[in-house]
């Protein structure tokens, strides 16, 4: 007789399914949940802030509910976590930052909201860098987060704490944003699932201000693409205050049956990617092929060569409107970010206008691209993690680079507002996760994550767990 697993181990989906035969509580999932968290928590510093007696007390109502058969929604009794840059009414909100190290929220953001009527329980929040500007995971509040699947090393960032957690059973689900591949990276150095949807599709408001225009958007993290799938339905849908989401919902496309149009692109003009990162991802793509897919490997049919000068530039502008809108938080904030704030200030307002224009351009090329193929695959980060307290790897496959250099695949795709979904490829030969990326046109994230449910399975990996 085979053992039971651990409460933590299930997935949101078999969760689902059995608070609805009722062989089991979401009492008692979230004090697996809770027990995980105390266990390797301190190993990873994942989560920041928790919220223990609330998580509990909205459990047993979930568990009522359920008695009842009066369940909110899929997600009720889910336990999962939000980003610490992310506002929720009952815990602080500080960006990673001493500025902003008392701010408490007074409401939620809208997905937090919409969360919390749908019946999901919040375990806590997740640790970023600070202001959600950086690839890795530290900051002067909280401190370092750490990779399960090696504590030495990062799980990337910006979503750094919200896959860790994910990936150490700490919660099944996670709510993340992505800015410029904050959860794909991530998720891809973790060996968990990240979406980065359609600007729009998941409606924003009420939160901190931007500091990327309007390429930051709010996506899940989960250890399957049918978790992730479950909490973005719930999630998604136009909201009157988000008139991004109005567009998004229009544009809302619908799974394609039969052979789809697949475009691999193993670099970015020519630059260094990993030799096993390169080789597994090429061999995620075959197995598309494998599954029925007309796959061609080439190089990117895009001009993105703006990028490297252009996406500094966007934060230096962003972090000069935070200071000058909210004075009171230069106190406090690390000399890094003041430095870039005067950077951006320093901007002539043609400069961004010109980013304005260079980023339509680019949105119009992918909708003419989107028309020729279904899905562009390239990895989602070029390096495997790197050390945890490092802020970028200095080198790739024995080429210097720089801060960006491990990200090159992601940015663009939140300047041009398109959908994509990190899901693990085969590991390293060390064990490091390896993630590949998967991009569609703009509201076309059904169609991703269809695929990315025919490729897992093909290609389980729901069975991995780092050893804590």
């Amino acid at each position: 007789m085979n053992p039971q697993p651990e409460l933590w181990r299930l997935s949101a989906v078999e969760l689902a399914r059995r608070y609805r035969d009722g062989s089991l509580t979401p009492r008692a999932v979230a004090q697996a949940c809770l027990a995980r968290l105390d266990v390797v928590n301190p190993q990873l510093n994942a989560v920041v802030a928790r919220r223990d007696a609330a998580l509990l007390q909205e459990a047993d109502d979930a568990t009522a509910r359920f008695a009842a058969g009066k369940a909110l929604s899929m997600l009720d009794g889910i336990v999962l976590t939000i980003k610490d840059n992310l506002l929720t009414q009952d815990q602080p909100a500080t960006w990673g930052s001493r500025a902003l190290r008392e701010h408490r929220p007074a409401s939620d953001e809208l997905p937090v909201a919409r969360l919390r009527t749908a019946g999901a329980l919040i375990l806590g929040k997740t640790n970023v860098p600070e202001f959600t500007l950086e690839g890795y995971t530290s900051n002067p509040v909280f401190g370092t987060t750490r990779n399960p699947w090696n504590p030495s090393l990062t799980p990337g960032g910006s979503s750094g704490g919200a896959v860790a957690g994910v990936a150490a059973g700490i919660a099944p689900l996670a709510l993340g944003t992505d800015g410029g591949g904050s959860i794909r990276r991530p998720a891809s150095h973790c060996g968990v699932v990240g979406l980065k949807p359609s600007i729009g599709a998941i409606a924003r408001g009420q939160g901190l201000p931007t500091l990327l225009l309007d390429f930051e958007v709010v996506g899940p993290m989960g250890r399957s693409v049918a978790d992730v799938k479950l909490l973005f339905d719930v999630l998604r849908g136009p909201q009157a205050v988000d008139r991004q989401s109005l567009a998004a919902e229009a544009a809302r496309g619908k799974p394609r049956r039969g052979s789809l149009r697949v475009l691999y692109v193993p670099t970015l003009d020519g630059a260094p990617v990993d030799p096993e990162i390169a080789a597994n991802c090429a061999q995620a793509a075959r197995r598309l092929a494998d599954l029925g897919h007309s796959v061609s490997e080439g190089v990117m049919p895009l001009d993105l060569a703006f990028m490297a000068t252009t996406w500094p530039v966007v934060g230096q502008v962003g972090l000069a409107h935070l200071f000058e809108t909210h004075p009171q938080w230069r106190e406090g904030a690390s000399a890094k970010y003041l430095e870039m704030a005067g950077q951006g200030a320093a901007q002539p307002a043609a400069r961004l206008w010109e980013i304005l224009e260079t980023v339509a351009q680019l949105r119009s090329d992918c909708a003419r691209l989107f028309r020729e193929i279904d899905v562009l695959i390239t990895p989602a980060a070029a390096a495997l993690p790197w050390p945890a307290d490092e802020a970028f790897p200095p080198a790739i496959a024995g080429q210097t680079v720089g801060p960006r250099g491990h990200a090159v695949f992601t940015g663009w795709v939140n300047a041009a507002g398109l959908p994509a979904l990190a899901v693990p490829a085969q590991p390293s030969s060390s064990g490091l996760p390896i993630g590949v990326q998967m991009i569609a046109g703009y509201g076309a994230d059904e169609l991703l994550l269809e695929l990315g449910l025919a490729y897992e399975a093909s290609a389980p990996w729901a069975d991995r767990w780092p050893l804590l």
